[in-house]
């Protein structure tokens, strides 16, 4: 099966939810922070510098319960400030 390529404003909301992510870990220890979403130090290193854009539902859900951050305030993010009221 073919993927098929990231359109231009998925990558862009895959950067915001990095920011996010990376944000809200401030201070945090990474590779704590990487072990307790279930994920490699280096995976989340590349979700947060936006080299991952298109992170799996699970990985996300792991880092929302490893940070203490609502899944809804993810998702709102990643649908970006103008698409918020559609959840």
């Amino acid at each position: 099966m073919v993927r098929v390529p990231l359109t231009p404003e998925q990558i862009e909301a895959g950067r915001r939810l990095g920011t996010l992510f990376r944000e809200t870990r401030a201070g945090r220890d990474p590779a704590t922070v990487a072990q307790s979403a279930g994920i490699s130090p280096e995976t989340l290193r590349k979700i947060e510098m936006g080299r991952l854009p298109s992170p799996g539902f699970g990985t996300v859900v792991g880092l929302c319960a490893a940070l203490d951050l609502p899944l809804d305030t993810a998702a709102r993010v990643w649908l970006g400030a103008d698409d918020s009221a559609l959840l």
